[in-house]
């Protein structure tokens, strides 16, 4: 019988340790019980909380969901501009807690997961459309909605393609760099369509 009170933070171990374990395997190839010896808790806890794997994975997708978009308002608040808010969403995707290796190495197992998983996919694509949305927003302060729309989806394909390249990669990912590349598009983009003074 699990301690009163101890549910919020054996849950968030076990998320933890999901995403650990499935960074490490490079699959979801795992099952509840070597998670939750990587969570220091007992595979019977594990399924008490998440009734099983499935449920534990989308659990984990929603948690760095979650941890995106409240580290994305955050940084939208503090951005003044358009163009910060634009940097904003593009350095918030690789933060340190977002772009660490075993979290790009899960993100990367999840959207091969969506192509079998219905509620996978829901959550890719709302996260999709969130920065699909952000970007176009601030975009569209700058330029056109339609060329904002444009670079938008541009922006949004290379965060995700930073990420596989990323995880080709031997040791941490350079978060910098492939900040740097995106703000790089970006900047192009607008200046070839004389949004830039």
């Amino acid at each position: 019988m699990p301690k009163i009170g101890m549910e919020p933070l054996r849950k968030r171990e076990l998320i933890d340790a999901a995403i650990r374990t499935i960074g490490q395997r490079g699959s979801l190839d795992v099952t509840v019980a070597e998670i939750a010896h990587e969570a220091g808790v007992s595979p019977a806890l594990a399924h008490h909380y998440f009734g099983g794997k499935e449920q534990l994975i989308l659990a984990t997708m929603r948690h760095l969901l979650k941890e995106l978009g409240d580290d994305l308002r955050t940084a939208l608040q503090a951005a003044k501009t358009p163009t910060a808010r634009v940097a904003a969403v593009i350095a918030v995707n690789f933060s340190a807690s977002q772009f660490a290796p075993e979290t790009v190495a899960a993100w990367l197992t999840f959207y091969v997961h969506a192509q079998k998983s219905d509620e996978t996919r829901r959550l890719l694509r709302i996260y999709a459309r969130r920065t699909h949305s952000n970007l176009a927003f601030a975009l569209g302060q700058i330029t056109d909605r339609a060329t904002a729309a444009q670079i938008a989806e541009g922006a949004g394909a290379m965060i995700d393609g930073l990420y596989i390249r990323h995880a080709l990669r031997n040791g941490a990912p350079e978060a910098s760099s492939a900040i740097a590349i995106v703000e790089d598009y970006v900047t192009t983009k607008l200046a070839a369509a004389g949004a830039l003074q």
